[in-house]
């Protein structure tokens, strides 16, 4: 007889606009999952560990159109990036016990119908919860933005925003290890001391406390910026293209400043771009999971060799899921934010 238990869920109660709220997502504890897959499934059903809170999920909160991803349904559960771990398989490439990583439901187990889109998880001598972050999208996402796109050289000036979030704070890192000079801006002095004492960078700057950006960058780029690891937009974005070096490039990240506007701001500046033979470029990094492979040779060497570190925020049990994942937009987290639904 098969085990039919409940399924806390993470529910959306409805599209979001402006800045999102606790009250927007609810705690659904009636829902109900068997913990046998049906007859003939090629499936997986998947107990949740982590669960990975990020920027990109304000979209998802909205009805909108022309994004990659499609809205969330209210009424419905949300889904994210996280690991879990196999409980019952229809895939020939995945046993009970395998852990994996990539797309899952914000509840207690997952049923997830294309498991060709999971990443099964070979390294489990580093924490479980870093294929949220920095073996997971963040890291892969910090990569391909810096060295493929970037291309960065050894001198270059080297400048990120949002820096101490999980993509940020990796970006920052890897521009020392290329021998860039970097510097990074954040919100808070706890995070402005945390980029230059635990993640290495040159600088940084709180860019709250700056009532003139363009100063502000002046100030740590009297030569100008090579390299612009975009993850805010807005003002910010102004600035930057005032201070970029000739043939600069810009990695178009995300722009968290206006995730929760009903009508983004316009960006002045853009003749730069021209005038100064700047490339910008915006990347999902979905497009470029072919590159995983050797993302993970070249960082867990780093990682086992403390060349290289990450900082999580975590938050224990669904139950602290909607305000962690709200707390993004308020600055709230301090690292990569993590759920931990159960530890392995």
């Amino acid at each position: 007889m098969e085990e039919v238990i409940r399924n806390k869920q993470v529910v959306l109660k409805d599209y979001v606009t402006g800045f999102p709220k606790e009250s927007d997502l609810f705690l659904d504890a009636s829902a109900t999952i068997s913990l046998k897959l049906p007859q003939g499934s090629n499936g997986l059903l998947v107990k949740n560990l982590y669960l990975s809170c990020d920027p990109y999920m304000r979209s998802r909160m909205s009805k909108v159109q022309g994004s990659y991803l499609e809205s969330f349904t209210p009424g419905s559960r949300i889904v994210g990036y996280g690991v879990a771990k196999v409980v019952d398989s229809g895939h020939s490439n995945f046993k009970r016990g395998d852990l994996v990583w990539g797309f899952t439901g914000w509840e207690e187990y997952s049923i997830n119908t294309s498991p060709e889109t999971l990443f099964k998880i070979q390294h489990t001598d580093v924490p479980l919860s870093y294929y949220t972050g920095i073996l997971g999208m963040p890291g892969l996402t910090a990569y391909f933005g810096f060295y493929e796109i970037c291309a960065p050289k050894k001198g270059e000036y080297v400048f990120v925003s949002a820096a101490s979030g999980a993509v940020g704070q990796l970006v920052g890192q890897f521009a020392k290890l290329s021998g860039c000079y970097v510097v990074g801006s954040a919100g808070t002095k706890e995070k402005v001391e945390l980029l230059k004492n635990k993640f290495g960078f040159d600088e940084a700057f709180n860019y709250k406390e700056e009532q003139d950006l363009d100063a502000a960058l002046k100030r740590y780029f009297p030569d100008g910026i090579d390299i612009y690891f975009e993850n805010v937009g807005g003002k910010m974005l102004e600035a930057v293209l005032l201070n970029m070096r000739l043939h600069g490039r810009i990695s178009v990240c995300g722009m968290i400043s206006q995730y929760n506007l009903e009508q983004g701001e316009g960006v002045r500046n853009l003749v730069c771009l021209v005038t100064k033979r700047v490339r910008m470029q915006g990347f999902i990094v979905g497009d470029r999971y072919d590159l995983y492979p050797k993302y993970m040779e070249m960082v867990i060497p780093l990682i086992k060799e403390g060349k290289i570190c990450c900082i999580e925020d975590i938050a224990e049990g669904l139950e602290s899921a909607p305000a962690a994942l709200v707390g993004l937009f308020s600055g709230r987290n301090v690292g990569k934010q993590v759920v931990v639904m159960a530890r392995e």
